[in-house]
């Protein structure tokens, strides 16, 4: 979009057709869009990742899921550059991360965006400011396009237009959740990052933004990374499922194929009290 706005100044319309499921199947078909090898990271003398792999394809929305205090937040906020790696790789576009001058680690970041776990809105910003925070950093634009994009935003993620000029403090938490998503679509990103994006709503606000994201996803040809717990949103949003434990990927796949894993941790999750179960025709309801 930035290269766009700056020779047009012109609002423009992203979408690419949904990824055929027979496509994602077929293993040659597949783009991996970010790829981690040999993952190592640790805090002090715990080490949390051992020599984690992972691939998340282009087009794809990936469940990743494991027990609390394993790392899952700690796996995005590396990819990310927050935390520092000990050892392994990371690659984003077919390009090592480690090897980017800071130039091109600019450019990089502004093809992803991130909704962290509590929205992380900045408390004196209005909804509008938070959204157009990215686009003043990164974009040349007038005030005029500026608010344009950000009522565009606000639009797209189904709020309505009195939320722009309302702060975070005004605004309940599924709109909170909204107003983060927003200002991480600011960009147009090409990979979005989530982190318990369901976390504290209800089953009623967590089912529209599971449906949300995968309106999204499907529309803007996003790739989805969801750390979640929610089974909700691995039921209905997701398309495939990476599972973290010890420190290292114990089972990735379908959610059939999560069902079907002997692995304990995940016959518990996945087979425990609330956990759901499959209906003929491929529906699901709760246990």
């Amino acid at each position: 979009m930035h290269q766009q706005l700056t020779q047009t100044e012109r609002p423009t319309a992203r979408a690419a057709p949904r990824e055929d499921n027979s496509a994602r199947d077929d293993a040659s078909a597949r783009e991996a869009i970010i790829s981690v090898r040999d993952l190592v990271v640790g805090f002090g003398t715990k080490t949390v990742m051992k020599g984690l792999n992972l691939d998340i394809y282009r087009g794809e929305i990936l469940g990743f899921v494991g027990p609390s205090g394993q790392g899952k937040s700690v796996l995005t906020r590396t990819i990310l550059g927050l935390v520092p790696k000990r050892s392994g790789t990371i690659a984003v576009f077919g390009e090592d991360m480690d090897g980017l001058t800071v130039t091109r680690r600019r450019q990089m970041e502004q093809r992803w965006g991130v909704l962290f776990q509590q929205g992380a809105l900045f408390s004196a910003l209005t909804v509008k400011q938070n959204i157009q925070m990215p686009m003043r950093e990164h974009l040349h634009l007038s005030e005029r396009l500026l608010d344009e994009f950000a009522r565009l935003k606000i639009e797209m993620v189904g709020l309505k237009p009195d939320a722009a000029d309302k702060l975070p403090s005004e605004l309940s938490g599924g709109m909170i959740k909204r107003a983060a998503l927003a200002r991480s679509l600011a960009l147009d990103p090409e990979i979005l990052f989530l982190d318990e994006p369901t976390s504290g709503l209800d089953p009623i606000g967590a089912g529209e933004f599971d449906e949300l994201v995968a309106t999204l996803k499907q529309t803007l040809g996003l790739t989805v990374f969801m750390v979640t717990h929610d089974l909700d949103s691995l039921y209905t949003a997701c398309d495939r499922i990476a599972a973290l434990g010890d420190g290292q990927i114990i089972a990735q796949g379908t959610i059939a194929e999560m069902l079907e894993s002997d692995d304990p941790w995940l016959r518990s999750y996945f087979h425990g009290k609330r956990a759901r179960a499959i209906v003929p025709g491929g529906a699901s309801h709760a246990a």
